[in-house]
This record gives C-alpha cells, sequence and structure tokens, in this order.
C-alpha cells in the first residue's frame, strides 16, 4: 500500500492553507430523496447515485446499506484514510489496515416504544487490524494520531450543532436547531 500520493496532496494542501488560511474552511454537501417505502437515493458531488434501504424487518426492500450502517462504514473508511495518511507523514509502512465496526441500538428507541431509550445507537465499538513491519512505539502513535484527529470520530464524540427546516409545499412549516448557529 503506497501513501506517497496521499503525502503529496495532504502536504500541497497544507502549504496552501499556510499561505491562505481561508482555505481550511470547507462545506461537504449531500442530497438526498425519498424513493419509495423506505428506499432514498443519495447524491454527492459526481459520483453515481447510492440507494439507502432498510432490511424487511424494519419495511424496506434491503437494496442497500441502512442510514446507521453508513454511520458505522463513515467511521471505519474515516479511520482507515487517517492511517494511511497520517503513517505517510510519519514515515510509516502500512501492509495492511482494516477496521471492524459495531453499532448497538435498541429499536425500542426509534420506533417511539421506550421514551427513555434513545433512537440510535447506545454504543460503537470498532477493532482496529494493521499489519506493519514499524515498532510498536511508531504504531501506538500513529493510532493515537489518528484516533485524536479522525473527523467522523470526532462528529461522533462532540456534541455537533444541528440546524435544518422543513419545507411544505415551498412553504416553511418548521425548523429545528440544536444550538445556536453561525450561518456559513
Amino acid at each position: 500500500m503506497s501513501q506517497e500520493s496521499v503525502k503529496k496532496a495532504l502536504s500541497e494542501m497544507i502549504g496552501a492553507i499556510g499561505s491562505n488560511p481561508g482555505a481550511a474552511k470547507v462545506v461537504f454537501r449531500a442530497s438526498t430523496s425519498l424513493q419509495n417505502d423506505v428506499q432514498c437515493v443519495a447524491h454527492v458531488r459526481d459520483f453515481p447515485p447510492v440507494i439507502i434501504d432498510e432490511p424487511p424487518e424494519l419495511g424496506g426492500g434491503d437494496a442497500g446499506m441502512n442510514p446507521v450502517e453508513l454511520v458505522l462504514v463513515a467511521l471505519g473508511t474515516c479511520q482507515e484514510i487517517m492511517f494511511s495518511a497520517y503513517a505517510a507523514f510519519m514515515g510509516i509502512k502500512l501492509d495492511e489496515c482494516k477496521v471492524d465496526v459495531k453499532g448497538y441500538l435498541d429499536v425500542r428507541g426509534l420506533l417511539g416504544l421506550e421514551p427513555t431509550v434513545p433512537p440510535g445507537y447506545q454504543h460503537i465499538s470498532y477493532e482496529t487490524r494493521i499489519t506493519s513491519s514499524a515498532d510498536d512505539a511508531s504504531l501506538l502513535k500513529l493510532i493515537e494520531t489518528v484516533e485524536s484527529h479522525c473527523p467522523v470520530m470526532d462528529i461522533l464524540v462532540r456534541a455537533q450543532k444541528v440546524s435544518g427546516r422543513a419545507l411544505v409545499n415551498g412553504k416553511e412549516l418548521n425548523t429545528y436547531s440544536t444550538m445556536e448557529v453561525a450561518e456559513a
């Protein structure tokens, strides 16, 4: 697994941010739409659409991952990407990096059957398996760096500002906000 292209791209980005700190602020976007039943389609940049669905026991046709599985995928892949990037900067050769992620969810919360049960995960666990000839001290530093700089990990563990609004027939019917949010 070669990380030189990652190191080059990130070095260029760091240089660009050094000369223009405003370049560090980016906005990511996704657009989703309900197709039928509980099947949705997601569009990000110019990539092919992604189908998101639920398993039959939740009313879906199992045509794709469900949203809570996508959260697990996001965490695992973000960690793997961060391992590749930081290993390149730290001069650590990675032969293999795999992450298995589990999310523990009580469906009574999402079904509204038990008000004390949250609708999302109660616990997420992961196991990272790395194959590398680097020494344990270097690998431990790499692991600690990734765990403290992984954006998806940060999103999951730090309270986020979330705001939204619901438009019905083009008219705003509701707004939602977890905290005071500055418009970007």
